[in-house]
């Protein structure tokens, strides 16, 4: 069940950081994607999703809407079960063209979802 962080940084202050880390101690493998290439406790932040990479469970937005655009045609082609709009990511237009082609879209909080067990 692999969780994709769209978003992900480096700096420790950032939630899509702090997601990566719960994540990872949680015992969920991720992968991350970034503006920049770096590492969060040794896992890769990659600018492109590398070809060999796991299937797409769960996409976890850390991208204000003006930025998703650049991701949606990547994320269709992903088909997660579930895309996690993050709050300031809330984008309801792409939430319903989710929802239109079988993909569960809504806006929560990872990192509350993880703290009470509904993640």
């Amino acid at each position: 069940m692999t969780t994709l962080i769209i978003g992900a940084s480096e700096q420790p202050q950032r939630y899509s950081n702090m997601a990566a880390l719960r994540l990872m101690e949680a015992g969920y493998p991720i992968l991350m994607l970034g503006k920049q290439e770096g590492a969060v406790n040794g896992q890769p932040i990659y600018r492109e999703l590398p070809a060999n990479h796991a299937e797409v469970h769960t996409i976890t937005l850390y991208v204000n809407p003006s930025h998703q655009e650049n991701y949606k045609d990547l994320i269709f082609l992903l088909r997660p079960k579930r895309v996690i709009f993050n709050p300031g990511t809330e984008n309801l237009p792409f939430m319903q063209a989710l929802e239109a082609v079988g993909v569960e879209a809504f806006p929560a909080c990872t990192l509350v979802m993880l703290s009470i067990g509904q993640f």
